[in-house]
Formats: C-alpha cells, structure tokens, sequence
C-alpha cells in the first residue's frame, strides 16, 4: 500500500472515530442535558477535533512531522481544521434547515458535515501541517 494511501485509510478511521464522539456527544447533549443543536455542535466538534488531532498525530501522519511542539501543533491543528470545519458546519446548518426533523436527531446532520469537511481536512494537515516526512538517521 502506498504511503498516500495509507495515510487516507487511517485518516479516514480517525475520522469516523471522530465522527462518533462528535455526534455521540451532540446526541447526548440534545437528548440528556436539553442543549439546543448548535450550541451541542460547537462542543462535540472541539472534543472531535482534539481527539483528532491526537489520532493523526500517533497513527496517520507517524511517519511525518511538523516541526512543533505538542501545544503548538495542536493549535496550528485547530486552526487549520476550522477550515474544514466551515464546509462541516455549514453542511451540518444546511441539512438542519432543510430538514426541521434533524434538530431531534443531530447526529444525522453532523454526519452530512463529516462528509463535507474529510477531503479539505485531510489535505490540510498533509499539505500544511504534516508536511516534512520524518528521516531516520
């Protein structure tokens, strides 16, 4: 398997990890605690992308570095997601305002969001972040 594609697989597995935690803990947040959709949303996808971070940190993106501290490389990762993020969230509106029913069951709409969002994220963090492939000496 080539290391491109690889790096697709296992960031594809991060992100349907994230996938649940995202809309587990926005299901959750609706349904247990009566937290509105949105302000679920906003939430679920902090834990999401943190635990995201971490995962490509360790597993997808191993055999690259980005040259930073673990604080800084988090943030530089937040920051990039939010790109990716805005065709998630807007997705995740979209689907919401389209179809009323959703805002009992975000889950749903956080997975149209996921969708959206994978492509952009995963060439970001590539591209952006990971970008240097670590060199054995």
């Amino acid at each position: 398997m080539t290391r491109l594609r690889r790096e697709f697989a296992l960031f594809a597995l991060g992100g349907l990890i994230g996938f649940v935690i995202d809309g587990g803990i926005a299901q959750g947040l609706v349904r247990m605690a009566g937290w509105n959709a949105y302000g679920a949303r906003a939430v679920s996808f902090f834990v999401a992308a943190t635990f995201t971070w971490w995962w490509s940190r360790h597993h997808t993106f191993a055999d690259r570095e980005s040259g930073r501290d673990s604080r800084s490389e988090w943030l530089h990762w937040i920051g990039l997601m939010l790109v990716g993020a805005a065709f998630n969230n807007g997705a995740y509106v979209l689907a919401l305002h389209l179809f009323p029913a959703l805002h009992a069951w975000p889950a749903v709409a956080v997975a149209a969001g996921s969708v959206s969002g994978a492509a952009a994220n995963f060439l970001l963090a590539r591209a952006v972040l990971f970008r240097t492939v670590k060199t054995t000496v």
